[in-house]
This record gives structure tokens, sequence and C-alpha cells, in this order.
């Protein structure tokens, strides 16, 4: 029954946008009213656990993403994005552009949670797309892949490093092994996949980021640009590697920690961006934050979007969904590699988040492990993959991409959830090779 729910509010949400072609915002809340009714939640209780997504959500997302927006639009309208667009197309030459995406997202999305990566590489995704006349869809799914692939595979992620734990997998081989199975859906998602969808157009929403060109000499240097752009990525990083090699109980860890957390590093790299983008080249405040309030204005549906995915997913999670179906493969006979993907893949369907849905497949499975001997590392590898597995409108992510690229609910089922999907495959793919090789 829970099933056929979670299938009839998928479908009436798809109608809501597409067909009524209601705000997606609505939408969203109304297929979480729909979900939460015919599983009998108390009324009560499912205004609460809306009203939960949408403050757990935002709590954790509003403040990165608007420092984001106003740090991408500082960078977008000094000509420090364009100048590392031009640096990296002279390097890679635009045949290869995609090469520099997938790299740079790769690098940044090692140390950073896909959101805060996000949206700090967008207005880069932009900047390029614009000077080499390629798509942005082209050129943004690259470097979305990457960023998804260090989410779901590699350590210190939040999710692969707490499924490691719940198996005492060992976080370096875990490390290593990931790279491997990441490296060949890398190829196949961030390289061949965009060869496909290159005639899907994008509209951006207006006024997000500068679309000036400037002259060679109305640009900050390479350096300048760089360095600044690279702020919240190195505070980041820094904070993620003091949590694993500094004693929790350090004064130096805390601080690092402190400054090292999303919201306090982008605040950090906004004042920096102010200073060497602005004041240091003789700029006037009015003029450094002059168009920072219409991009904020530009990102508000963007936030509410994301607010009511928050709480749709929240719904699905309290209303017991993901409950029932965990129940339903406690008995499987299936090789546990694939049982614990297979599972990840449904929670993450059923309830659109990676995190939830690994986390739970690990629970499931754990004692499977034990008793099969498989490779716990391989296991958190396997798991991970299927935490991936088709994105679609119950995840966060879905919504960010889609409003931030400015594309149908369509489009986004064929360029993000297909995308999502072949890491999913090709993770699974790579663990089962992998398993060979290590017996």
């Amino acid at each position: 029954m829970s099933l056929l729910i979670l299938i009839a509010g998928i479908l009436l949400l798809l109608i809501l946008i597409s067909v009524v072609k209601l705000n997606a915002f609505i939408s969203l809340i109304v297929a979480a009213f729909f979900v939460g009714i015919f599983k009998q939640m108390p009324f009560l209780d499912l205004i609460n656990s809306i009203q939960q997504g949408i403050g757990s959500t935002l709590g954790s997302l509003i403040l990165i993403i608007a420092f984001g927006v106003i740090l991408g639009n500082l960078l977008s309208d000094s000509g420090a994005a364009q100048r590392i667009s031009s640096v990296m197309i002279r390097s890679f030459g635009i045949q290869h552009i995609k090469w520099a995406m997938v790299i740079t997202g790769f690098s940044v999305g090692i140390s950073m949670f896909y959101n805060a990566g996000f949206i700090i590489l967008i207005p880069m995704v932009f900047a390029v797309a614009k000077s080499t006349k390629q798509p942005i869809i082209y050129l943004g799914i690259a470097m979305a892949s990457a960023l998804s692939i260090t989410h779901g595979f590699l350590p210190p992620h939040p999710g692969p490093t707490a499924i490691a734990v719940i198996f005492k997998a060992n976080i370096g081989k875990t490390l290593l092994y990931g790279l491997i199975v990441a490296l060949p859906a890398l190829f196949m998602a961030g390289i061949i996949f965009p060869e496909f969808i290159k005639k899907i157009n994008a509209f951006p929403p207006k006024g997000l980021f500068d679309s000036k060109t400037f002259s060679e000499s109305e640009m900050p240097s390479f350096t300048i640009s760089i360095v600044t752009a690279l702020v919240p990525i190195f505070l980041m990083a820094t904070a993620t590697f003091s949590e694993l090699l500094l004693p929790k109980e350090s004064a130096l860890s805390a601080v690092l920690l402190f400054i090292g957390n999303p919201m306090t590093s982008m605040l950090i790299a906004i004042l920096f961006a102010v200073f060497t983008l602005g004041i240091l080249r003789g700029r006037k405040m009015q003029d450094i934050m002059g168009n920072s309030g219409n991009a904020l204005s530009s990102a508000t549906m963007i936030i509410l979007i994301i607010a009511a995915g928050g709480a749709f997913k929240q719904v699905l999670i309290d209303s017991g969904i993901g409950t029932d179906l965990s129940t339903f493969f406690e008995q499987s006979s299936l090789s546990p590699l694939f049982l614990g993907w297979l599972i990840a893949t449904i929670i993450r369907i059923a309830l659109g988040s990676a995190t939830v849905a690994g986390l739970t497949a690990a629970g499931i499975v754990q004692p499977l492990v034990i008793a099969s001997g498989v490779s716990p590392e391989l296991m958190v590898l396997s798991i991970g993959a299927g935490s991936l597995m088709c994105s679609h409108v119950n995840d966060t992510g879905f919504w960010m991409f889609k409003e931030y690229f400015g594309i149908s609910v369509s489009d986004t089922f064929k360029t993000w959830t297909v995308m999502e999907t072949i890491i999913g495959v090709m993770g699974l793919i790579g663990v089962l090779l992998l398993n060979l090789w290590i017996k």
C-alpha cells in the first residue's frame, strides 16, 4: 500500500507541474499533503512534518544559498569569474572544456558538501559557457557529476564516512577503492553523457549572475580571482582534515571547525571578496554590492522550491513509507553487495535523501556483511552507489539543478536524473568487478 501511495503522490506532483502548470512550490506542498493524508497521518502531525521538512532544509541551506549567490555575484560582477573561465579555456581548449569542469568539480567536491560546491561553481559554469558559446547544461552536467560522485563514494563526506563507521570499514581503503570506482563513473557521466544532451536549452533566472563581458583591463588578475573563489573551499577542506587529524578536544580543532563550517566559510569568503575584488581595486562599496540585492531576489523562488522539496521528503519519512520498504527486504538472500545497492536505490527513490537511503540500507544489511565476509569497504561503495540512483522530484538536489539552470521538469529528468542513474549503475558495476579482483 505504501508503494502505491508513493507512486500516486509522485504522479500527482508531475501532473500538477507538467500538465496543470501549477507553481512547483505549491505543487510540492500539495503532494506532501496528499501522501500524508492517504497514509493516514494525524492532521497535526502532517502539518508539523511539513513545517519540520521546510525548517530543517532551510536551516541548513538558506544562508549557504544566500551567501553563495552573493559570492557568485561578486565573482561575476567584478570580472573574476570571466578571468578564471578564460584561463581554463586557454589551458584546456574549447574541445576539452568538459575536462576542466570535471576536474574542477572533483577537486572541489572532495572536501565540500554537494550543495555548497554546486553553489560556488555555478557562476564559473555560466562564465565558461558564455565565453565558449557551449550549452550551459553540457558543462553543468560535467561539473555536477563530479560533485555527486565525491558526495556518494569518497570519505570524508558524511554519507560514506557514516556508512564506513557502521561496517567498521577502513577509511583509507574506502577512499582508495572509491577513487578506483569513481573514475569510470565520472568518465561516463561527466564526459560521455553530456554529448547526448547538448541540444537541451537552459534559461537561468535573470539577474542571478552578471552577463557583462569585461575587457582585459577591467578584470582582476587570475591569482586574485582564483584565490578569492577558493577561500571557502580551502576553509572547508582545512576543517575536514583537522577533524580527521586533530584531537576532538583540541582548541585548534574547535576553531578550524568553526571557520570551516559552510555558513562561516562562505561569510568569510564574501568579506574577503569585498576586499580583494572591490576595495583593493579602488571600487566604492555601493558599486561592489550594487547587484547583490537583485541576485538574491532572483534566488527567492529557488529557495522556496528547495524548501518545499524538503517538506515532501520529510512527509515520506514521517509517514513510514521508508520503514515499510526497508522491512520488505530484511529477509532477502541476495548477495550483500547487490542487496545493499538495491535497498539504497529503492529508499532513495522513495525518500529522496541520499544520506537517509545509505544509512538505512547499511543498517539492514549489516548482519549479512558480518556473516558473508564481504569487504566492508566495498559495501560502503555499493550502498553509496545505490544512494545516488534515480534522483527525482522528492530530492532537493533535483530542484536545485532545475531552478538554477532554468529547465523544465522533463528536461531535468533527461539530464540530472539520468546522470545520477549512470553514476549509480557504474558504481555497482565497478564494485562487483573490484570484488572479483580483491578475492
